[in-house]
């Protein structure tokens, strides 16, 4: 559940993560449909690398839904976006193209909608595929990672096992709101001792600071959200 949503700001790309070795997100209109501008804040979202036309199309197809699930929400909706195959394909290929070559050999994708884009990465990049999972989800041994919630904790979970010491790891989710879920599942890669290369996700919402939780674990976004003032 998710604070409005409804001002925006155009964003630089952050660089692409390099291979091992190496140093290492324009705007929408009112919530439904989301028109894209370039100037100054006004809308529901915001888009990086704004020279991509393709990025263009991945906006025009997330709908934005008011007072869901509880009044007072603009819930970001992606399953429009699935309606639209080039959109989607286009979703996965901006991720393929920052991570192809550059030593990537996991991709994890955090319960649930991190399933949904982070295999079609994985296959695109050469990558095996870790699915991160609520409690009692996963049949075998798993490792787990508690995490605070507004009201109580929960945790999130894998196969022992499925992340190896020196393995270069992504997360994957659709978006990145308080950054509880991904800060765990940051810490869960990190404690069998492999590397979090980035976080990748779809949408952000930058008033929830969620970039701050994660501390200085790079987080790459398509598209950003603002609450309105």
């Amino acid at each position: 559940m998710l604070p409005s949503a409804s001002r925006s700001t155009l964003l630089l790309p952050h660089p692409a993560p390099t291979s091992p070795g190496g140093a290492r997100e324009r705007q929408f209109g009112r919530p439904g449909r989301v028109r894209l501008r370039l100037g100054r804040r006004r809308g529901s979202a915001a888009v990086a690398m704004a020279s991509d036309g393709r990025v263009e199309r991945i906006a025009s197809t997330i709908r934005v839904i008011p007072d869901f699930p509880k009044p007072g929400i603009l819930f970001q909706d992606i399953t429009t976006l699935l309606l639209d195959p080039q959109a989607f394909r286009d979703t996965t290929d901006l991720f393929v193209e920052r991570y192809k070559g550059k030593g990537i050999t996991v991709v994890a994708g955090v319960e649930a909608r991190g399933f949904i884009f982070g295999p079609p990465i994985a296959l695109g990049i050469g990558a095996k595929f870790v699915p991160l999972r609520k409690p009692k989800k996963l049949p075998g041994e798993v490792i787990s990672e508690e995490y605070s919630l507004e009201y109580g904790t929960d945790k999130i979970e894998m196969h022992v096992g499925a992340v190896q010491p020196n393995d270069r790891v992504v997360i994957v989710d659709d978006l990145i709101a308080t950054g509880g879920t991904l800060c765990a599942a940051a810490k869960l890669i990190e404690r069998v001792g492999a590397e979090v290369v980035e976080c990748a996700c779809v949408i952000e919402l930058p008033e929830l600071k969620g970039r701050d939780k994660l501390g200085n674990r790079p987080v790459f976004v398509l598209v950003q959200a603002e609450e309105s003032g």
